[in-house]
């Protein structure tokens, strides 16, 4: 009974989704027509269509179906998992994966169908819009020209006072990093001129210590040196 449910499910499924995917397969082109019908946009492009009313409804009822086929689909898992029936049954899991696979891609089908239209409309209406904006600015007088020129230029004008600001910004935060990181080696040397400044007097007498026993080692030595060239001469001269 559920196969039977999934099957006439998705029979209903594929009618629909083939309709489905000739409205949005006639839109662009009778769109088309209607623009060169009408070359002055006048009414809203879109608004109030048959074809967009069509769309709508025509895509509810392919939703409701595709949660219907679910609820069917997770019915038949249950009896598959329930006991009394051999889990190990390659038919039934055969089955269950095939329908499975049917509406996973009628899910897909029509989620890229429905984005299709979707990005057709929207270009339509970017389309539409532009051309309105066309037609008014060239049916206007000079002066509102003019005036929109002005607009413009004074909005290219703010844009560009925004960019400057926040170039003056970004700079000023940099430099205000800069001189936290200088500060802080600032402060490192100061720290360690103290330390060496504390320390300088006992390097001092240390130096003046080792000069003094540099100086008796020398004195020293040069008396050493005197008595033994007073001894050879000596030597010599016996």
């Amino acid at each position: 009974d559920l196969r039977k449910q999934a099957r006439q499910l998705e029979n209903e499924l594929d009618l629909k989704l083939v309709s489905f995917s000739k409205l949005c397969t006639s839109y662009s082109g009778t769109r088309d027509g209607r623009r060169d019908r009408y070359s002055s946009d006048t009414t809203p492009l879109l608004n109030g269509s048959s074809q967009d009313r069509m769309f709508e409804t025509m895509a509810v009822e392919i939703e409701q179906l595709l949660g219907k086929l679910t609820g069917i689909n997770d019915k038949m898992a249950e009896y598959t998992n329930s006991a009394g029936v051999p889990s190990l049954n390659a038919a039934l899991m055969h089955t269950l994966q095939r329908h499975r696979d049917i509406l996973q891609d009628y899910t897909h089908e029509f989620h890229k169908t429905k984005a299709n239209f979707l990005a057709i409309r929207e270009r339509e209406n970017l389309l539409g819009s532009v051309r309105k904006d066309i037609e008014s600015y060239k049916s206007g007088s000079g002066v509102n020209n003019r005036r929109t020129e002005l607009f413009l230029k004074e909005h290219e004008h703010l844009r560009n006072s925004d960019r400057l600001i926040e170039e003056t910004i970004s700079i000023a935060m940099a430099t205000k990093e800069n001189m936290t990181s200088q500060r802080g080696m600032l402060k490192s040397i100061q720290s360690k001129m103290n330390t060496l400044a504390n320390r300088f007097p006992a390097v001092n007498s240390l130096i003046q210590r080792i000069n003094l026993r540099k100086r008796r080692d020398s004195l020293i030595l040069g008396a050493v040196i005197g008595i033994c060239t007073i001894l050879l001469l000596l030597y010599a001269f016996h």
